[in-house]
Formats: structure tokens, sequence, C-alpha cells
């Protein structure tokens, strides 16, 4: 069965809405044989990355960047993985007070190394995620899941 893997920092209401979104897309009933696995980024080990086949990433942007939560995950993960997990697909959605550029970036410029595949457009929400955002984070993680299907 394939496996999804959430990896998150989720410090603030806001970034647990869109995890929880996020969540709630990628384990939707209609989506089937696909196994989904959170991890909290400072919990997220190498061994998890390997056992999945695709991922979800989330973050808040701090200070211009990715979580240091996050950065700490791909520090674990990077050359340990490097090989294995070319290819794999991937998502990811971030939160800012005022501003996602940098940890954008960051978090592109990490997978984009990783050589995993982007398999759906990153949800970037600054200020509180409406309605319409809450709905992208649901279909991030139901499009990443689904795309994992056998």
């Amino acid at each position: 069965m394939p496996t999804l893997l959430i990896v998150h920092h989720t410090p603030s209401p806001h970034c647990q809405a869109m995890f929880e979104a996020v969540l709630e897309g990628a384990t939707d009933p209609e989506i089937e044989g696909v196994r989904v696995v959170r991890r909290a980024a400072l919990s997220a080990t190498a061994a998890d990355v390997l056992d999945a086949d695709g991922y979800l990433l989330g973050t808040p942007a701090n200070l211009g960047y990715m979580s240091g939560a996050l950065k700490h995950f791909f520090d674990q993960v990077y050359y340990p993985c490097l090989d294995s997990t070319r290819g794999r697909p991937f998502g990811y959605y971030v939160h800012g007070g005022n501003d996602v550029t940098g940890a954008v970036r960051a978090l592109e410029t990490v997978t984009t190394g990783l050589g995993w595949r982007r398999a759906a457009e990153p949800v970037t929400v600054t200020g509180e995620p409406g309605r319409g955002a809450v709905e992208q984070c649901r279909e991030l993680g139901a499009t990443v899941a689904a795309g994992l299907m056998e």
C-alpha cells in the first residue's frame, strides 16, 4: 500500500487549520489504498521518508524562511534520502504573517535538490486562512494522496 508522509510544523492556530484541512483531504474516504502517516517536523526521520511514496510538507514562514523545525528535518534526511527518493511526488503549504517568499524559495530549493516532483501547486497564505484557503489545503491533501492510489 502506498504511503503519504505529512511532515509539518504547526505552532499556531492558523497553521493548525491548514494542517487539519490537508489531513482531511489526504484521508478523504474516496481515496482508497493510501496510508497517511503524519509526523511533526522534529520527529520525522530518514526512515519515515524512505518508507513513504509521496510527501506533504507544512511550515510557517519564520523570519523570511521555512521554520527551523522543517529545516532541521531536511538537514537530517537530505543525504540519507537523496538517491533513494528522486522523482517522488510532493506538495506543500506555507503560512506567514505578511510574506512567504523566502520560505517558498527555500522549500523549492531543497526539494529540487532532492529531485522530488511537485504534484500540486503549493498553498501559501498570509494572515488568517479564510474558507478559500482552507479548501485549497483540502484539495492539496487530496491531490497528492490520490496521485499515490494504485
